[in-house]
């Protein structure tokens, strides 16, 4: 659509010249003085206001505060045969967006000047509705929360959506690293192309590359008609590779070149092809631990982590357990058509005292298994899990204390049994068990040694 351009100036010859020079770019109207352009601003919505400074009335920077003041303003760009330093200063004080001397104006010059005010315009604009979405999608429950890391990963996902570039996200599993990367899809430009995601450790290597690149028919056994790779699918919009530590290397090779040049062959053709996509990945794993084992291509790995965001375990954000209980406790409130709308202060004490090893996605579950069997009408501490209600210590105390009154277990065996379980519920983080045994990670390593499970 072409812009439209209102220009307001007291001397005809220089209305009528400026229009004839700017009529090709943009939809052109004029003003004699500030009370017939301010009339025009309010019947119409223009989308620059290009104004003299001395005027009979009112003169040109009060015109462009009112025209400031109006539900939707124009661009506002001051001229003055009157040129300093000072005038320059008020315009800019008043709301102008650029200021020219005419004795120095050059169409090609003021066309510039011009575009680039509307440029800068239409990304705050685009600054104020992405801060929006964002806050809208984060209020319903996606990844929700008020701690300082949860605060600057939405920063960063603020800033990086409305780009190219790619991202990649880490964090254990279930700290929701897919609702991120659909988050920062859903508010790109290309929220309106594809989304779409390839989980990488569920395919064989064998299938990984004729799943992202596609194939023609009979470029292997089975390849009975050509298929299409997810690059292709995803054109004009986003591609999530989760996993992104489980591919092979001859994908990795691939990739690498896909990332770096955005063309790539289906299997069994010489026939180059191209795809505009952006990629976003995500992995539980250290890239750069597997980068140092020769596992995993290092250039690969950079190219990937233009944009790294880090998603921190449950456990290192305690301060969000609250806000992410009540998020999920009224979605399947009102999935259950149950009028559930608290925790009782033993449940909300009982799960900011849990370690929560499958973080959100473990905290998620729990939510909707209280709110099901709840019959009260608030979520009390026997509807949790029993997991989340007892500690694990206590809990693996009273069986093993059973096995031992009863002669089926020594204590030997039974501490050795408390240890794997610490083990599997932190899914072995050794520093997490020891914490939730309440013993110093070196007596850990000391029993780990003595029962030969250094290997765990």
């Amino acid at each position: 659509m072409t812009p439209t351009l209102l220009i307001v100036d007291d001397e005809k010859p220089t209305r009528e010249g400026l229009r004839a020079a700017l009529e090709d770019k943009f939809d052109v109207y004029t003003a004699e003085d500030s009370a017939s352009a301010l009339r025009l601003l309010e019947r119409e919505s223009f989308d620059v206001l290009l104004t003299d400074l001395k005027m009979p009335g009112d003169d040109g920077l009060g015109l462009i505060t009112r025209a400031k003041s109006l539900a939707k303003p124009p661009v506002c760009i001051l001229m003055t045969a009157y040129g300093s330093e000072d005038v320059a200063v008020e315009a800019m004080k008043q709301g102008a967006d650029d200021y020219i001397s005419k004795g120095k104006l050059q169409i090609d010059e003021l066309e510039l000047r011009i575009q680039r005010a509307l440029k800068r315009q239409k990304l705050e604009v685009e600054n104020v509705q992405l801060h929006q979405r964002l806050d809208d999608r984060f209020g319903s429950g996606g990844i929700v929360g008020e701690s300082p890391a949860i605060r600057e990963i939405l920063d960063v996902v603020r800033q990086v959506a409305p780009s190219r570039s790619t991202v990649l996200i880490t964090g254990e599993s279930g700290t929701g690293k897919e609702v991120v990367a659909k988050t920062i899809h859903q508010l790109s430009p290309r929220s309106r192309g594809p989304w779409v995601a390839v989980h990488c450790a569920g395919l064989p290597a064998s299938l990984l590359e004729s799943e992202l690149f596609g194939h023609e028919k009979g470029a292997f056994t089975g390849a009975h008609e050509r298929r299409l790779g997810r690059v292709e699918s995803a054109q004009g919009g986003t591609l999530f590779l989760d996993e992104i530590g489980e591919i092979d290397a001859t994908t990795q090779v691939k990739l690498l070149r896909f990332l770096g040049e955005r063309t790539f062959e289906r299997l069994g053709s010489s026939r180059t092809q191209t795809s505009d996509v952006r990629l976003v990945a995500a992995t539980n794993k250290d890239l750069q631990a597997l980068v140092k084992a020769g596992t995993f291509r290092e250039d690969l790995y950079f190219r990937l982590a233009v944009v790294p965001i880090h998603l921190p375990p449950l456990r290192d954000r305690v301060a969000d357990i609250p806000v992410l209980a009540h998020a999920f406790l009224r979605e399947f409130a009102k999935e259950n058509s149950k009028p559930l709308k608290a925790f009782e202060t033993a449940a909300l004490d009982a799960m900011l005292k849990y370690r929560w090893p499958g973080n959100v996605r473990e905290l998620r579950t729990a939510v909707e298994h209280a709110v099901v069997l709840c019959r009260g009408d608030a979520i009390g501490l026997k509807d949790l899990p029993v997991a989340v209600r007892t500690p694990a210590a206590e809990t693996v105390g009273k069986e093993t204390r059973e096995l031992i009154q009863t002669g089926r277990l020594t204590l030997k065996e039974a501490e050795r049994q408390l240890l794997l379980h610490a083990l599997q519920e932190c899914a072995g983080n050794r520093t997490e068990a020891a914490r939730k045994l309440a013993i110093s990670r070196r007596t850990l390593h000391r029993k780990l040694h003595e029962f030969h499970l250094e290997g765990f």
